[in-house]
């Protein structure tokens, strides 16, 4: 089903930012081609609230001239990349890994800009101290090949372990691996906002790794968005204006996380206001025009392809599956 977000809930947050000044960008739009299209499909991922600059862009959007901002409901083992590919989507966030592996697999997407770092905390038994004590030890996953097996698989390989036969995976796409860890059928898993406040609350397991502080994890793009080639081929206005509305709200999350925080409960994304405060309060929404977005591509594909995952090297996915045009010119242009 296509949900429109509120429009009443957006103003009244977004008129509350403008008053306090807290989004400092030009308002350049005005002098810019028109959109090609003022219809704009994005996913709604209830429940992730990492991806917040996406999930409160609405009013940002339409703002920027869109006047159909559509969120897609997706199902729980829905490919966001393979949606953009059939064109039922035109612009997804995930992880650097996801959207490697479709670029390897040859989906006509194309990665367009990070959105922050940090988010992911790898959460374990008490027993366990270290990455390196995984060995031997139950990770819990959606599913191999997943993100959360790449990632997982990534960590443990930068310490010297060979995630294939070190550590055992327990792959379940019916049962979240948070829930596997509490009922003691998992040592480890990998935790996406609100699973790690989750946590915290229940004081069950402790992180041993933290994507937010810890390197090299925390010097990359946790989340980036990707857009259907097809949408970015054809629609290059349009393309850099979904990029700017969901920068903008990027900003609204790091200088304002009370709001996006509400935003996010108003728009339905998430039925945990405090949860999302504190994910909002933890990821590093700041650090979008410092990191480099190819930088980051290169450093997830180039240990992906060390462990087995693709065989194409970083230059071949860089050049095949994205795009930075759109974002370095918002970056000049947003540089406050």
């Amino acid at each position: 089903m296509e949900i429109v977000q509120s429009r009443r809930h957006f103003m009244m947050g977004l008129s509350a930012v403008g008053a306090a000044g807290l989004v400092n960008v030009p308002t350049s739009a005005h002098a810019e081609p028109a959109p090609e299209t003022t219809t704009v499909r994005l996913p709604r991922t209830f429940r992730a609230l990492c991806e917040a600059p996406k999930n409160i862009a609405g009013e940002l959007l339409r703002a920027e001239g869109f006047t159909d901002v559509r969120y897609i409901d997706l199902a729980a083992d829905s490919d966001p990349s393979a949606m953009l590919a059939s064109g039922e989507l035109d612009f997804t966030t995930d992880f650097p890994p996801a959207h490697i592996m479709a670029i390897e697999a040859g989906m006509p997407i194309k990665v367009v800009t990070g959105l922050h770092s940090g988010c992911l905390e790898l959460i374990v038994k008490e027993s366990i101290n270290s990455i390196s004590d995984l060995k031997g030890k139950r990770v819990g996953v959606f599913a191999l090949t997943s993100a959360p097996h790449v990632l997982v698989t990534l960590m443990a390989a930068y310490v010297g372990l060979d995630p294939a036969t070190d550590l055992e995976w327990v792959a379940n796409p019916d049962v979240s691996s948070m829930q596997l860890f509490n009922e003691g059928k998992v040592d480890a898993f990998l935790a996406v906002p609100p699973e790690p406040q989750e946590q915290r609350v229940r004081n069950f397991g402790h992180t041993i790794l933290n994507t937010t502080a810890d390197r090299p994890w925390s010097q990359h793009y946790c989340c980036m968005l990707a857009g259907s080639a097809d949408y970015v081929d054809r629609h290059p206005a349009a393309t850099k204006r979904v990029l700017r509305a969901i920068l903008k709200a990027a900003d609204i999350c790091a200088s304002d996380p009370q709001l996006a925080a509400q935003l996010s409960v108003d728009g339905k994304f998430t039925d945990r206001y405090d949860y999302a405060l504190e994910g909002l309060r933890e990821a590093r929404y700041d650090v979008w025009r410092e990191f480099d977005p190819e930088d980051t591509m290169r450093f997830y594909a180039l240990r992906m392809n060390e462990v087995g995952f693709i065989k194409a090297g970083p230059n071949k996915i860089i050049a095949n599956g994205t795009d930075w045009r759109f974002f370095n010119e918002i970056k000049r242009e947003m540089k406050t």
